[in-house]
């Protein structure tokens, strides 16, 4: 088994005020490739020893996050699970995984393939990619360095679920964060129903 805290290394820590509360940021090296690759650790309240404490793994997503794209639910988790994580504590890590782990240049090809009809899952095979490439142990190690070893999981992937199980953290609950679909992003959270397993259960 690969020791990943040789791959994890803080870069540094500071105070970060926002408009979901007051929070410490922990920013993470992560040296596994010749680019530069990054996590961070966005925390409130104390979490060192504490049984349960809320987490949320978040991939990154530039259109969402940025530019508002309303084509995905990712900016609309992000905001829920800071509000959440600001008002409760807890840790939200945010992993440097654009496009399910695929990069940015290769999920503007696949949107564009999105555009002639392909749902999510079906333009990254077409793309030649692994539909979701993302990988938690990064994150997982996070916690870990961070003193946590009991959590409660904001997620709908049982991807993460099954992550978090083998990695020794105790997962106390799932907490579901499922967002009202729009007219934009209703085939793509209906392929991460049916193709992904995402657990959605709102949604038909």
């Amino acid at each position: 088994m690969t020791d990943n805290s040789k791959k994890i290394k803080r870069v540094g820590t500071f105070n970060l005020p926002s408009k979901f509360g007051n929070f410490k940021l922990i920013g993470y090296e992560i040296n596994n490739s010749t680019k530069e690759r990054f996590a961070i650790a966005i925390i409130r309240g104390t979490v060192k020893g504490k049984k349960g404490v809320l987490v949320r793994l978040h991939s990154q997503c530039i259109f969402s996050e940025v530019f508002q794209s309303r084509q995905c639910d990712c900016r609309d988790q992000l905001e829920y699970a800071l509000k959440l994580i600001g008002k409760k504590g807890g840790i939200l890590i945010y992993l440097d995984q654009e496009g399910r782990g695929h990069g940015l240049l290769t999920k503007i090809r696949e949107h564009l393939l999105q555009e002639k009809g392909y749902d999510t899952y079906e333009a990254s095979i077409r793309a030649g990619e692994i539909p979701d490439n993302r990988n938690y142990k990064h994150g997982i190690h996070i916690c870990k360095d961070l003193g946590v070893r009991s959590i409660k999981l904001l997620t709908n992937n049982p991807e993460k679920i099954n992550a978090v199980r083998a990695s020794g953290i105790k997962l106390e609950e799932r907490i579901p964060i499922e967002i009202k679909p729009n007219k934009y992003n209703l085939k793509y959270l209906r392929a991460k129903k049916r193709k992904f397993f995402h657990l959605l259960s709102r949604l038909s």
